[in-house]
């Protein structure tokens, strides 16, 4: 029962969500053997002036051992 949460910056659209949401299930199903209906996707907008407290600093430098890409960015 995989279940991803994806966090960005606001500005896209539902239809974008959806479309994302569904595309990322058929890539987990495919790449983890596992049923599209097992798969859950969440998409959190979160603000840019929140992202390093929200996002940088509690799941990325946080929880840096079960990041397996790494962002290609820094936050200071």
């Amino acid at each position: 029962m995989p279940h991803v949460e994806i966090k960005c910056f606001p500005g896209r659209t539902n239809n974008q969500k959806k479309l994302c949401a569904e595309k990322i299930s058929e890539v987990i199903a495919e790449t983890l053997g596992c049923k599209t209906s097992s798969v859950s996707v969440a998409i959190k907008d979160i603000p840019e002036e929140k992202w390093k407290e929200e996002v940088w600093d509690k799941s990325i430098i946080k929880e840096k051992e079960f990041l397996y890409k790494d962002p290609g960015y820094t936050c200071t």
